[in-house]
Formats: C-alpha cells, structure tokens, sequence
C-alpha cells in the first residue's frame, strides 16, 4: 500500500522537525510544501504532503502515523 499524509504546523522550526522526522521514519516528500496565512489564529501555517510505502492493504483503521 503507499500511504499519505499531510503534515501541517505553524511556521516554526516545529514543521521542519515534523518533515524531518517523517523523513527519517522512511515518508518521502510529495509535491511542494505550501505556506498560507491563517487569519483566525494570526499566524503563517505550512503544509507538506509524505508518502510511504507500506506493507498490508489499507483500511480507514490505519493508523498512518504509525507506519
């Protein structure tokens, strides 16, 4: 199965740190990261979309940050 998942976080070094460690547990990165300001909490958010190979099939059970 190839997992996805959209990590998100305020533009702090906590998104890199989040990326990092994704990157690290074997995600790879899909697509360009994206940046917006997020006018209700006032701050710049970022996203960044991972993927990973993973074994067995999936189910909406999966727990994708535990792959």
């Amino acid at each position: 199965m190839i997992a996805y998942r959209f990590l998100t976080a305020d533009d702090t070094s906590e998104f890199c740190h989040k990326v990092t460690k994704a990157l690290n547990e074997g995600w790879s990165l899909y697509g360009d990261p994206t940046y917006a300001y997020d006018a209700t909490a006032g701050v710049m958010r970022c996203g960044q979309a991972v993927t990973k190979d993973a074994p067995g099939d999936y189910t909406p059970d999966t727990k994708l940050g535990e792959l």
